[in-house]
């Protein structure tokens, strides 16, 4: 791990090893919430607050926490800080709270969460798995922003609509109108919408990919001619 820069750390997380691009994890949510660019917004940022926390007491609990029962902690611990994520949405933004709904308590079944809990933070420094989460949650946090603004754009014309209602007043500037008097395209507002989109994502991601991935060096390999056994003369 000490070879093992932050900066590998975050891009692994945000791009490389995406969530939902990659691993093909907490797609439940993605796929359901991304109504908006809005909704995507406040459920990212609900993952990485649950992410962040659990890690961080994962990460400072690990040399006590035993092998025999570190599943059941590790969900114990992910639940308590769901708990509170839950009240804080439900108590102070509870607008945004009534539409994300049940996916807020089903982020204790996230496996993106318990994979990296167990593969990651049970086993690093409290630093390197602080980045790990923040790069996985903002890794996951991008893929619902965009899918989400892709769908709302095309299925209703706006983008960040009700944005004051996660990010206060001062945020109502991001609520746009971009077509007037759009009729929207009903498909991407309901679930199949979030396939179509997400299918165009991954397509997208594996081109840049292949565009831009460093081409392996080929390693040239001499074969040396063989040897041949020579006979020599009879006396």
């Amino acid at each position: 791990m000490d070879k093992l820069t932050y900066r590998q750390i975050f891009n692994d997380g945000f791009w490389n090893n995406n969530v939902a691009l990659e691993q093909m994890l907490a797609l439940c949510p993605l796929l359901a919430v991304t109504t908006s660019a809005t909704n995507g917004l406040g459920m990212g940022l609900a993952t990485i607050a649950v992410m962040v926390a659990a890690s961080l007491l994962v990460s400072l609990l690990k040399d006590t926490i035993t092998p025999q029962v570190r599943i059941p902690v590790f969900i114990v611990l992910i639940a308590t800080v769901v708990t509170l994520v839950d009240m804080i949405l439900n108590a102070w933004m509870h607008e945004l709270y009534k539409v994300l709904g049940l996916f807020i308590p089903l982020i204790v079944t996230n496996c993106a969460i318990l994979g990296r809990v167990e593969a990651f933070a049970s086993r690093q420094s409290v630093r390197h798995s602080l980045v790990d989460a923040l790069a996985m949650g903002l890794g996951f946090t991008w893929v619902l922003v965009l899918v989400g603004a892709a769908r709302e754009i095309i299925g209703s014309g706006t983008l960040f609509a009700h944005a004051s209602l996660l990010l206060g007043e001062q945020m109502r500037w991001a609520e746009t109108v971009l077509m007037e008097d759009y009729q929207g395209v009903l498909i991407l507002a309901l679930p199949p919408g979030g396939f179509l989109m997400l299918g165009l994502l991954l397509a997208l991601k594996r081109l840049i990919d292949k565009r831009f991935k460093k081409p392996a060096k080929e390693k040239l390999i001499t074969l040396e001619p063989e040897h041949q056994l020579t006979q020599s003369p009879a006396a």
